[in-house]
Formats: C-alpha cells, structure tokens, sequence
C-alpha cells in the first residue's frame, strides 16, 4: 500500500483508491442498480439512480478534510475502471473505524475487494494511527465474512436480528483487527 497524501490515493497492486468524483455517478447508478448488491448492504437505496450518486458523493471531500470517513472508489490501476467503493469511518475518541465496502457484481470474485480492504485496514492503522479496525456484514454473506478474515481480522460476535431487511430481521456478524495484530504493509 501506497498512500500519496497530496492526491488522496492509495495505490496497491492493481487497484487505484481515489476520492469519488460527480462524473462517477453514472457508472455507480449502473453498478449499484442491481438487487444482489443491495440486498448484502445496511444502506445502499434500490433501486439506485445517478441522483443518489450524487447526493452519496456530495460530503465525500469536507468529510475526508474533517477526517470524518474516507470514502474511496475502487478502481483498476492501468485503465481507472470503477470497480466499487470502500469506506473507513473514524471514530476519533476511540481511535477505530469501521470498513464498508460494495463491488460491482461483475468484479465478484477476482480479489479487488481483499485488496482494497487490505489496503485501507493499513491506511488506517499506518497513516491515522487508529487502534482498532472493525467490520460487520449480514449473515447470510459469507463472501463479505472470507474478505475480512483473508485481511487478518476475527470474528468478534454476532448480534442476532439486529437489523430490518426487507421485512425480515437479519443477524450482523462483526470481525475486527487491532494495530498490534496487522500485518502490515510498508
């Protein structure tokens, strides 16, 4: 991991993590339209319009200013074809954050989001100096559950039915890693 803190990039193998920008709307319509995607994530709307592109991207900047979260968009490293977004929270007073992070169902599969999440669990732990980093995903994504333990975290607990899905109450795994566990990356 790479972070080039002028242009607030991350470069890894073969991705590119890089603020979003307006002119991604259209294209994070297009992958985030699609019900697979949105039934594995807490927040995403379905369906998913260019407008609520815009209005996610819109606080992206003043957030990573005011070091609130870091929202990258996933992108390949020679082409600059978006792929996903990943998303680092912080929690200043605790020195922890949570990783969100959505792929593109085309790009399932090919370990960009193993990378991206690698990449920012050291982006968090080397350049914020964070303690603590967590996860949480639904039960029924076991995809998700592979990502975070090929990063190197640990199943911490399950909160059973904690959230409303679709008129059904889903179970919230939650794994996590802490600076002195990490592997990391120089």
């Amino acid at each position: 991991m790479i972070y080039n803190k002028t242009e607030t990039i991350i470069e890894t193998n073969r991705l590119l993590l890089r603020l979003f920008k307006e002119s991604d709307a259209p294209e994070i319509a297009k992958l985030c339209n699609n019900y697979n995607i949105y039934k594995n994530t807490l927040y995403l709307p379905y369906p998913y319009s260019t407008e609520d592109a815009l209005l996610w991207i819109k606080n992206h900047l003043a957030n990573f200013k005011e070091d609130k979260s870091y929202e990258f968009a996933i992108t390949d490293k020679i082409t600059g074809e978006l792929y996903g977004a990943i998303a680092l929270t912080n929690n200043q007073k605790f020195k922890n954050g949570e990783i969100a992070y959505w792929m593109g169902e085309e790009y399932w599969g090919n370990g960009y989001a193993t990378e991206a999440a690698k990449a920012v669990v050291d982006f968090a732990f080397i350049e914020k100096q964070y303690h603590k980093v967590f996860a949480r995903y639904f039960a029924s994504n076991l995809a998700s559950g592979r990502i975070l333990e090929k990063i190197g975290m640990r199943k911490e607990g399950v909160l059973r039915n904690h959230v409303l899905k679709e008129n059904k109450y889903i179970d919230l795994v939650y794994y996590g890693i802490l600076k002195s566990e990490a592997n990391l990356l120089n």
